[in-house]
């Protein structure tokens, strides 16, 4: 026994343990999971995921809840209204709702108008809220638990992502003739 241990290289063991501190670094480094998706994140604040569109870019999440999402590029979804969504959406996100909202709009009527904030109840119900101005909206949640697909235009068509139709008076009202009857 003692020949063989002259014949060992020295060496042997100092490569053995170079080897598997590489094959452990890699193994760990492989594993590292990739940060959640929005589409993932909304759900632990109690929102569903839908709703963002399929086109988001890109997020950033500070630890206030403030958070800004950048999409592909402006579009629409049609839920029981049609929502633009331009590039760059911001607002916090807290348990149950996102305040101080910018960057959706809804289509009622012919106007365009700003969604503030949108929350959820606490327990969770079938219904969602979305705050625009002084107006609440209670909604079915259920069209906003899957992520839809974004498109271009408001009729399906290539708008470039910035038509979004505005109701202008051709003149002032005063300027109007009326008809008097006697």
């Amino acid at each position: 026994m003692a020949s063989l241990k002259n014949h060992q290289n020295p060496h042997l063991g100092i490569l053995l343990l170079a080897l598997l501190v590489l094959f452990s670094l890699s193994k760990s480094t492989l594993s590292q999971e990739s940060p959640p998706t929005v589409y993932e994140i909304l759900p632990k604040y109690g929102l569903p995921s839908g709703l963002l569109p399929n086109t988001v870019k890109s997020y950033t999440l500070a630890e206030d809840g403030s958070f800004l999402v950048v999409l592909e590029k402006p579009c629409y979804v049609q839920f029981e209204y049609l929502v633009y969504y331009d590039k760059e959406i911001s607002g916090k996100l807290n348990y149950g709702s996102i305040t101080d909202l910018k960057g959706i709009e809804v289509q009622k009527f012919f106007f365009w108008l700003n969604v503030d904030e949108i929350k959820v109840d606490l327990p969770p119900s079938d219904s969602i809220y979305f705050h625009v101005g002084i107006i609440n909206k209670k909604l079915d949640v259920d069209q906003f638990k899957t992520v839809h697909s974004c498109r271009d235009g408001v009729f399906g068509g290539s708008c470039a992502g910035s038509w979004k139709p505005t109701l202008e008076l051709p003149t002032p009202v005063d300027d109007i003739p009326m008809l008097i009857t006697e």
